[in-house]
């Protein structure tokens, strides 16, 4: 079980963000990727169709024998975080990673002013899934915003270029207003976009990303659990990467964002995806 692989899970290519923290924080751990091209974008779908999804993926990660799974997209583990953890740690003792926890502690952490904003699909501000890991937080004022443009972006190779700052603009001058000096980055394809959303809102402001954070935690856990992959002695593991459509765009921009470590991309049939 220990050199069993880990098992990533988004809704496209933002949760190689989360995959890119894990293998530099666990380099000795080998990653199963899957991401759900044929379904993206998560955020304008219902939530019960994003749980079914979600949960064919994750089904389909856990056949393949992993030892731990990672949520790494914020409108799936709005969506379907209750059901995954029991569907796999309680009944099948696979530990299960999300990574909206993680990001809001950061921003607690971050805060000077106590001004906290957050930016998302708007299935993830929509569920106040935020809201409530923030609620128990006193004196803190919390502003989210909706940016379903961004995913479009993101998944076309777009990181740049005066559209995207346009919009960009739009999306956070209510952020700007409100005056936040902490801004959480509530979908794993934010990241990639930290260039235009950091001159958007001023050297002054810090974002917050979920994917060192999330990295932590899985450290943790397998850690705990006595589940690190034993020393390889200088042998590089070998990850696996997956799309539910087409591969060709996927693998491309795969390589562009992660890196070398993206061999190939394989399409992968998930039973049960459909509704």
């Amino acid at each position: 079980m220990n050199n069993a692989p880990i098992g990533i899970f988004d809704s496209g290519l933002g949760g190689l963000t989360v995959a890119r923290a894990v293998i530099d924080k666990l380099p000795d751990e080998e990653v199963v990727y899957l991401g759900d091209t044929r379904h993206t974008p998560y955020g304008p779908r219902p939530v019960a169709q994003v749980r079914t999804y979600t949960l064919a993926c994750l089904d389909q990660l856990a056949s393949m024998g992993v030892k731990a799974l990672i949520i790494a997209c914020n409108t799936a583990t709005a969506a379907a975080l209750a059901d995954a953890r029991e569907r796999y740690w309680v009944d099948a003792g696979i530990p299960v990673v999300e990574v909206i926890t993680p990001a809001a502690r950061q921003a607690v952490t971050a805060t000077r002013n106590g001004r906290v904003g957050v930016i998302g699909t708007r299935a993830t501000i929509q569920s106040e899934a935020y809201s409530h890991v923030l609620a128990a937080v006193p004196g803190l004022s919390l502003t989210q915003r909706e940016c379903p443009r961004f995913v479009e972006f993101v998944e076309a190779g777009i990181t740049t270029g005066a559209e995207l700052e346009a919009v960009a603009t739009q999306y956070l001058a209510p952020l700007k207003e409100a005056g936040v000096d902490t801004l959480v980055l509530g979908c794993t394809h934010y990241p990639l976009l930290t260039g235009v959303i950091g001159r958007v809102m001023g050297e002054e402001v810090a974002l917050v990303t979920s994917s060192e954070a999330t990295a932590n935690v899985t450290y943790n856990e397998l850690v705990d659990r006595d589940l690190l992959h034993e020393p390889r002695g200088g042998v590089s593991p070998r990850h696996q990467f997956y799309s539910t459509g087409g591969s060709g765009d996927f693998g491309r921009l795969a390589r562009r964002f992660l890196g070398p470590e993206v061999s190939s991309v394989r399409t992968m049939a998930v039973e049960g995806a459909e509704l």
